[in-house]
């Protein structure tokens, strides 16, 4: 009886530790398995047009911050580039993606995309670009209104 008292006494203590690792287990997988969202995206609507909105997301990347651009595509408007940061060691791909509407005075969709990172790294591109097309080119352009459809005059 006495070895059956001394396995119940060393399983009492050891079941406190595993309880504090299976439930530390548990938060590692949480964490892994939800992991930020790979769709996760910032965006920004740009009134200065297309190519100005190129220009100066180009100018970004390669100039000011310096990342290596990896391809890019005017024409489709895109821009994939190697995103460097202090929190991460070496790089990670990113992009910048410029969304045309078929109305030409509609704004330009910007769409910034580091999907290794957290989002705020995004945003904080997205913030660069509205803060260096704002300097560059001063308050965007503003679109005169579209005149009102004609009205039916009826029959007399």
């Amino acid at each position: 009886m006495r070895g059956k008292a001394k396995l119940g006494a060393l399983l009492w203590r050891l079941s406190a530790p595993m309880t504090g690792v299976v439930c530390g287990l548990a938060v590692a997988a949480a964490i892994v398995t939800v992991g930020h969202d790979a769709s996760a995206r910032a965006s920004y609507d740009s009134n200065y047009g297309y190519e100005r909105t190129w220009n100066a997301a180009l100018r970004l990347v390669r100039v000011d911050l310096g990342y290596k651009v990896t391809e890019k595509d005017e024409q489709n408007g895109y821009l994939l580039f190697d995103y460097h940061s202090s929190e991460s060691h070496g790089t990670t791909p990113g992009s910048i993606e410029l969304v045309r509407s078929k109305d030409p005075d509609a704004p330009v969709e910007v769409i910034v995309q580091l999907p290794q990172m957290p989002r705020y790294h995004e945003q904080v591109l997205v913030d660069s670009l509205a803060r260096k097309m704002r300097q560059e080119y001063g308050e965007p352009p503003a679109h005169a209104p579209h005149p009102p459809d004609p009205q039916d005059a009826g029959t007399d």
